[in-house]
């Protein structure tokens, strides 16, 4: 065994060792009863606030909760209090008590991310998945191959033993949800509770995200939206950020030429990179260009937007939902594959334009045909089934009405 195996050994046996005692104080909770009318709720392991599919799934619960044909009680897991949450939702911070009180007497759950090594869940409860994505680009869970790291593929499947549903948009996470998150349990193709806001209130964010960074009503936005970068992550998982090669003077001007109007473009650094509380840096300062990495909820700028560049984020295709121009820039394609496996995708059958330097992308911008670009997007939605229509939280919340989960 080389210093690398022995090591991610040792980790692996530690992180056992852990979750066998955290598992303990779930067994302890059990002298508690479960409460049918709670919901506990977390985004991205408690990291974030109020955002992603939870968010959504929680406000549906809501407007039910005000008709009054079930009182429900919804529980936020959140590292941060001081973070905002509606009226009608109790925010708890997100300790290891608190967070295994709470799952033990709730009736369900609602995630966006795995739960903790260890958890237990209790028959009389249901655990739904959500997702943080839908369609991928870059490749999860077995489809990484031997870069699937072994703690990670012991955290999946221990995690996707205690799920009763996966909220699935297409077709394509019907078949891919199945290796991708090491899960043979049941895929509900209800959509994506995130993806309402992109049907159902476009022109309201557009309006509200212009005032909130004060930029003018009638300007147009370019959101920049990378995924992040883990390396080989075979023991502690690590996220990187790295140097941006994007000439966005150019891409503003190639916007501003190709499209008419005054641009702004949005950055947004992937929500883990945000949870450590970084922001985006870049060599260009201008005040055009506006860091948006600490706001919450993605899909609300998504709304808000114009124009959607991106590299290997799955969050290009609920950008084309609304069949806004959308560009793929890989200027580490290679690199990246070596680090994190085979893409789902061939890039170059994709609806979009994929560019490996500065310059190409700027002629992509340059040669945009909307046209020929909405005809390819339909074609791509349709073969994938994609089924956002703006009623995803009605259909993920009616999952929990009428339920009879079993005995303790």
């Amino acid at each position: 065994m080389n210093k690398s195996s022995f090591s991610e050994e040792i980790y692996i046996l530690k992180r056992k060792i852990k979750a066998f005692f955290y598992s303990l104080a779930f067994y302890l909770c059990r002298v508690f009863p479960v409460d049918k009318n709670k919901i506990v709720f977390w985004s991205f392991e408690g990291t974030r606030g109020f955002c992603c599919n939870p968010k959504y799934f929680a406000e549906e619960v809501l407007r039910r909760n005000k008709k009054g044909d079930r009182r429900w009680r919804l529980v936020w897991l959140v590292d941060d209090m001081d973070a905002d949450f509606p009226e009608g939702i109790e925010k708890t911070e997100n300790t290891l008590w608190n967070r295994v009180y709470h799952m033990s007497t709730a009736g369900y759950w609602v995630g966006n991310t795995r739960t903790f090594y260890g958890t237990k869940k209790r028959k009389k409860q249901m655990y739904i998945q959500t997702w943080h994505g839908s369609i991928c680009i870059k490749p999860i869970g077995k489809y990484r191959g031997e870069l699937f790291p072994k703690i990670a593929y012991l955290v999946s499947k221990k995690d996707s033993e205690l799920i009763d549903y996966v909220l699935s948009n297409c077709t394509w996470s019907d078949i891919h949800y199945r290796d991708g998150l090491v899960y043979d349990g049941e895929i509900v193709r209800t959509g994506k509770p995130r993806c309402d806001i992109l049907i159902n209130r476009r022109e309201e964010m557009r309006g509200l995200i212009r005032s909130t960074y004060g930029i003018p009503s009638e300007a147009n936005i370019l959101l920049y939206a990378p995924t992040f970068r883990g390396g080989s992550q075979l023991t502690k998982r690590s996220v990187e950020k790295r140097e941006e090669s994007i000439n966005f003077k150019k891409v503003i001007d190639s916007l501003e030429h190709k499209f008419g109007g005054e641009w702004f473009v949005f950055t947004r650094l992937h929500p883990q990179l945000a949870a450590k509380k970084e922001h985006y840096r870049t060599n260009e300062s201008s005040e055009r260009l506006i860091d948006v990495t600490h706001h919450l909820d993605m899909n609300e700028l998504i709304a808000a937007a114009d124009a959607f560049i991106t590299d290997y984020s799955g969050s290009i295709f609920e950008a084309a939902l609304l069949r806004m121009p959308c560009f793929i820039y890989a200027d580490d394609l290679e690199e990246y594959i070596e680090n994190r496996g085979n893409l789902f995708f061939d890039l170059y059958k994709l609806p979009f334009s994929v560019a490996l330097k500065n310059d190409e992308l700027i002629y992509n911008i340059n040669c945009f045909d909307m046209e020929t670009y909405t005809k390819k997007v339909d074609d791509f939605i349709e073969e994938q089934g994609l089924i956002e229509d703006g009623h995803s939280s009605e259909r993920a919340v009616d999952l929990i009405y009428g339920e009879n989960n079993g005995e303790n």
